[in-house]
């Protein structure tokens, strides 16, 4: 396995998979296959922080393993596999909890946000999210892992941990670094272009969901938030709205800005809207079709979780075993 660099990553089955995720990251994961070592998580466990509907959690989880493949993730060049399949990662956890500081978990910023989003439900496992994190990332000997501005702080207290280990015990974990793609769009939020993109967002409007239906898609850019200008030109920081609607145009059609602002030179935003939609709408329809067919074989979906796991699980348990022995634990017959 370590012929190549490892990449690990993790997301969520909670929310709704977004066109920011696609085209800020996982349309970055495709090249890397052949580069890299990949292994990519559907972190369950990560989800129960939040109440979750148990049918829908179940389902979700089936439903963003066949986005990763109608996406492009091939399950024999990656790792692919749900987190709660493999109990090393509960098994660390525990173990890098006894090595964690509740002063470094009491500065999480995550920690901070989602107490006060869920005053109702302060856990435990909201506040040792990020060890949990960490068990994910370390138990592969991850050496890149990609991260948006929202995760910098949960590698840098992972990073931590394992340097903290290492002195204890000799090199046991692999210290990982950010992963920073050399290409990766920005994508915002449709009505708060000053946030980014997100798949938690409680307002649908804010988001495009891959399995949005066409309609849907360029419902929502039509009711994108722009500014009065009425020019269709690239400026980050006085037309946030707009500029998030050409990135998402560039990165879907292969145009730089430049060539968009000739496309639409004398056109009103009314246009531009409805034609970004329909780009995005036929850059997901390819993706939808593959993910219905997916979700419509059963045991296809069952057997990629089954190997996913079995792999994850031989990665894995040589990194536990070798902490269990580190820390002293009598190791099973």
């Amino acid at each position: 396995m370590k012929d190549k660099k490892i990449i690990f990553s993790g997301i969520q089955p909670s929310g709704n998979l977004t066109l920011g995720n696609y085209l800020g990251a996982i349309i970055n994961w495709i090249p890397r296959q052949d580069e890299y070592n990949c292994i990519y998580s559907i972190v369950d466990l990560h989800a129960l922080t939040v109440r979750q509907n148990p049918a829908e959690l179940r389902q979700k989880t089936r439903s963003l393993l066949a986005l990763y493949i109608a996406c492009g993730l091939d399950p024999d060049k990656n790792v692919l596999f749900v987190q709660s399949h493999n109990g090393a990662h509960a098994e660390l956890a525990w173990i890098l909890n006894c090595y964690t500081y509740t002063g470094e978990l009491s500065r999480m910023t995550q920690f901070k946000e989602k107490s006060q989003s869920h005053a109702d439900n302060i856990n435990a496992g909201l506040f040792t999210y990020p060890v949990l994190m960490a068990a994910d990332i370390l138990l592969y000997q991850t050496d890149l892992v990609p991260v948006g501005h929202d995760q910098k702080q949960h590698l840098e207290i992972t990073r931590d941990i394992a340097q903290r280990f290492n002195n204890i015990y000799g090199e046991v974990f692999t210290v990982p670094e950010a992963y920073i793609p050399e290409v990766g769009a920005r994508i915002m939020s449709l009505q708060q272009p000053e946030n980014k993109m997100s798949k938690s967002d409680e307002n649908p409007n804010n988001y495009i969901s891959l399995l949005d239906s066409p309609n849907t898609i360029v419902k929502k850019f039509k009711r994108a938030v722009t500014d009065s200008e009425r020019i269709i030109r690239y400026d980050e920081k006085d037309k946030p709205g707009i500029s998030n609607l050409m990135s998402i145009y560039a990165s879907v059609v292969g145009k730089s800005y430049k060539e968009i602002e000739e496309e639409f030179q004398g056109k009103g935003y009314g246009d531009f809207k409805q034609r970004v939609g329909e780009a995005v709408a036929e850059t997901l329809k390819p993706i939808q079709e593959k993910h219905r067919e997916l979700m419509a074989d059963k045991g296809y979906l069952d057997n990629i979780m089954k190997d996913g796991a079995e792999r994850a699980e031989n990665l894995s348990y040589r990194t536990l075993r070798k902490v269990y022995k580190k820390i002293g634990l009598v190791p099973r017959g």
